[in-house]
This record gives structure tokens, sequence and C-alpha cells, in this order.
């Protein structure tokens, strides 16, 4: 059976989305925490406001097909077709003021990812996969409109290899050695940047991204945009990224081999 092609609609909850987050973006608003004691985990009017822009639009023009998201609860989980939605990937990062948030919308057929893209509406750009190819689309250097293909870059060892995570402080109980043990072999270790750290290894900018504690949400619109750009993305056990937890993407399946092994204590 020939894929259907969601690329419009996919666009389409982009705009729905940047309307509803960009009146927010480095103005005054208001932050709630919702860690309940733990660290701190922030949401803001501009969280939900995109999201609820996006499951109207889902609901109205696919009724069929289910959402999960992280501010409201799922819809239809088990559906064929699943919209696995995060309305600002970095929430810390855009109640500071800095781009390195993104909307990210995937999209799973019968369970695995099949399309995702991240848009970043203040830079006017989006990272777009299927998982046989990925694309950039932004603004050129004369302001017009412009895309290119993606492409993870070689890398031969880790002592070659640029990593970046969120934050070590971020990572789950009992990974943060397991981390470490790969941190101390890489030529350059850099913290921050959310999804858009993911982007720059499909871009081929970076080699490595080690994180742990993931939910589906903060994942799954990311993989078809990886291994669409020739990279590789897995679960620190190497299985399936789709569930989120601790995760491991790599821009060379032979650097993701090395990293493997460290995770793992060999």
């Amino acid at each position: 059976m020939k894929p259907v092609d969601f690329s419009a609609f996919v666009e389409e909850l982009a705009r729905v989305s940047a309307d509803a987050i960009l009146p927010f973006f480095r103005s005054s608003m208001h932050t709630a925490d919702k860690s309940n004691g733990g660290a701190f985990d922030p949401v803001t009017e501009a969280d939900r406001a995109a999201e609820t822009a996006m499951r109207r639009l889902i609901l109205r023009e696919l009724p069929g097909h289910g959402i999960i998201g992280e501010e409201f609860d799922d819809h239809a989980p088990d559906s064929e077709f699943v919209w696995v939605l995060d309305p600002i990937d970095g929430t810390k990062s855009f109640i500071s003021g800095f781009p390195t948030w993104g909307t990210l919308i995937g999209l799973t057929h019968n369970g695995s990812p099949c399309y995702g893209m991240m848009h970043q509406p203040f830079t006017r750009e989006a990272f777009i996969g299927d998982g046989a190819g990925a694309l950039w689309r932004g603004p050129g250097r004369n302001g017009d409109k412009t895309e290119r293909k993606l492409m993870t870059r070689k890398c031969a060892s880790l002592a070659e290899a640029t990593l970046l995570t969120t934050h070590p402080a971020l990572l789950a109980a009992g990974t943060h050695d397991a981390y470490q043990r790969v941190e101390k072999e890489v030529r350059l270790s850099r913290y921050g940047g959310d999804c858009y750290m993911y982007c720059m290894l499909a871009s081929g900018h970076i080699d490595l991204v080690i994180e742990s504690g993931l939910n589906a949400y903060d994942i799954v619109a990311l993989i078809p945009i990886i291994e669409g750009a020739g990279g590789v993305i897995t679960s620190w056990d190497g299985g399936t990224a789709a569930n989120g937890g601790a995760i491991i993407a790599a821009g060379d399946p032979h650097l993701h081999e090395q990293a493997m092994k460290l995770l793992a204590g060999a």
C-alpha cells in the first residue's frame, strides 16, 4: 500500500502552533511549575495554547487518528496513525529567551515513527524527515525561503567527536556514570540545545547526542529526521527510541557502536 502523504497537513500544524506560540516568546508571560515538588519543570500559556490548536485541527480534519501530547491526556493512542506532539520542546530555553526550542510534530503508523518535523518559528526554520530522507527549510542569504538536503557527517572515532546533551544534571538516576564514560573520550562536549541539538546532528554539525529520562513526545518527531539524514538513533540497549527513555543518536553508525559499548560498561 502506498504511504499516505501528510506533509501538507504537518505544515498546517506547524502554522497554527506558531501562531499560538510566537506572541509569547520574549514577552511577559505566566510560567507554572508542573514538577510537584521535584526539579523545576516549567509549562507556559504558549505550550498549552499551541497543543490545543494542533489537537483541534487533528480532531477536525483526521478524527480517526490518535494523539499523544505533553500537556493533555492521550486520545486514542492505539490508532493506526497517532500524532505525537511537544508544542515547545525546550521550555526552559523558551522562558529564558533563547531560540533553541522547537515544536515537535511526529506521526507514527502502527506504532513506528514515519514522519517528523521540528519547527522553530522564531528563526523560521523547519527540519523534516520521513526516515528515507530529510531536509531543512529556512531563510536564505537574501531572506528568501530555501531548502537543502540534510546529511549527517562521518566521524571515525570518539576522539574526533562532538557530543551534546541538554545537561548532565537532567540525566535519569543511575545513568550519569555511563554518560561520563563517553564524555571522557570525546574531543568536545557541549550542554544545551534540547531538540535543536538533534537537528544539528542531522545537519552534520555535531556527532553524538546522549540523553536519558525522555518521553515519547520528546523524541518521536526527531527519529525520522535523523534516520532520513543517514544517522542512527536507538535506546541505550539498541532498541527502538520511539518509547523514550535513555536515547543515543549518532551521525555515523561506527561511532554509535563505539559509544554503545561504553554506555554498557564494556
